[in-house]
């Protein structure tokens, strides 16, 4: 559950309790209800609109494409064909590839910045979205400008792809994104292939 809801559902809790008691228990004098139910509506005011901004800021998220590579068939391997090693890229982008015919697994991106830790990308579907041979998944950087980053493409059993998902969500919740140590990796993600960016822009802070 996000922040949002959560000071939203605590508003309209201490909006109740002031309704309830007027009504009906007496026990707070006309102070304290009024006071609690301004409270809880600044509560549910705050939480509705923190909410409705970040849902219409992921509705429109804008998401640049960088250069291609040229895809040799048939494919053999799952492969990141954009953006391409050595490019120069924006905060948000979208990173692409390509999958053998008979692929199954699940594919995940994630980010290796200078921290040396790993950061799983994901977009509304969490794992990189697959159809007719190809994925993609939206990529978000939050590094300096010329900061190097690698990108690294995993294929994933789904243990391995719960724990992504798992990770992402409670690192929304907490609104902290701390990274994981290479030791931290399931064992059931396996590296299918690295590309290394850097950065056009600053990005701190973006996200």
């Amino acid at each position: 559950m996000s922040a949002e809801l959560v000071i939203m559902i605590v508003g309209a809790v201490l909006t109740l309790i002031a309704i309830v008691d007027s009504i009906k228990l007496g026990l707070m004098d006309i102070k304290m209800r009024i006071l609690l139910g301004i409270i809880g509506f600044m509560l549910i005011i705050f939480g509705g609109y923190s909410y409705g901004t970040a849902t219409t800021l992921s509705q429109i998220e804008q998401v640049a494409e960088g250069n291609k590579l040229q895809v040799e068939y048939p494919v053999n391997k799952v492969q990141i064909i954009s953006p391409v090693k050595g490019d120069s890229v924006k905060c948000r982008i979208l990173t692409m590839g390509v999958y053998p015919e008979s692929h199954d697994k699940d594919i995940w991106v994630l980010l290796k910045p200078s921290d040396n830790k790993y950061y799983p990308q994901s977009d509304y579907t969490n794992t990189s979205f697959k159809r007719n041979g190809e994925w993609q998944v939206i990529t978000r950087f939050g590094g300096d400008k010329g900061e190097s980053y690698d990108i690294i493409a995993y294929e994933t059993d789904s243990l391995a792809s719960q724990f992504f998902s798992a990770t992402i969500q409670s690192w929304k919740e907490a609104l902290s994104y701390p990274g994981l140590e290479p030791e931290e990796l399931p064992d059931g993600a396996k590296e299918v292939d690295r590309i290394t960016v850097s950065l056009k822009e600053n990005c701190r802070g973006v996200f």
